[in-house]
């Protein structure tokens, strides 16, 4: 799940899992950045990045429930080669070439 709770405590999330070695898959990029091994999910920049323009086109006038529902469009994979290598698994190459960042 992704909220803004499992978000907050993503550092307490990834080491239990190192702890207990459990391989996981996590919604956001920040959660490899913390040891998680991989992640697969919407680029909250892109995201951002996109809402400014919503927010902009509501500053200028207009309604809200007017404007079309938007869904992601931008998804990245991060793995985390160091977080595979301590659980001993092998990630694929073919995974590897496909992810937009690979942290060694």
């Amino acid at each position: 799940m992704n909220d803004s709770y499992v978000v907050d405590h993503r550092t307490e999330i990834t080491s239990l899992a190192a702890r207990y070695r459990l391989p996981a898959i996590y919604p956001f990029r920040s959660f490899i950045e913390h040891g998680g091994l991989l992640s697969y999910g919407n680029d909250l920049v892109d995201s951002f990045r996109r809402a400014a323009t919503y927010a902009d086109r509501i500053l200028k006038g207009a309604k809200p429930s007017e404007l079309p529902v938007e869904a992601p469009v931008k998804f990245e994979l991060v793995i985390n080669l160091k977080t595979a290598k301590a659980l001993g698994l092998d990630v694929p190459s073919h995974l590897q070439q496909r992810a937009d960042e690979v942290i060694e």
